[in-house]
């Protein structure tokens, strides 16, 4: 029978591992910053020439939330802020793992941090 004062290092070996399974089940899949940036301009052009929103640029840039914002953000899927709700709405998961990649990438406290231009 298995003690856990005669091989501690079992049960420790195994708490890692369920940490490390359970860990990477509640991580966002990186995706493509490049594309990101171009869907993300997409998101923005689709939403003007449909007549709801003024400009064709993004109105939140990289820069205006931290990675950690950003990460809540997505992993709570709340894109109330952005607007374009429809557009947001349609959007493949790949895709939006692709703008999370940019704006992520590009956050405020990131090493490149970025406005969209």
């Amino acid at each position: 029978m298995f003690k856990l004062h005669q091989k501690p290092w079992i049960f420790f070996f195994t708490l890692f591992l369920a940490f490390l399974f359970i860990g990477s089940a509640v991580a966002i899949e990186p995706g493509n910053k490049r594309k990101g940036k171009y869907t993300y301009r997409k998101v923005y052009k689709a939403c003007f020439e449909r007549g709801a929103v003024e400009s064709p640029k993004p109105s939140i840039n990289p820069d205006a939330h931290t990675q950690a914002e950003w990460t809540e953000i997505f992993t709570q899927k709340d894109f109330d802020a952005f607007g374009c709700a429809d557009e947001w709405a349609a959007l493949p998961e790949e895709d939006v793992r692709d703008i999370y990649a940019y704006l992520h990438g590009h956050a405020s406290d990131s090493p490149t941090p970025a406005k969209c231009k």
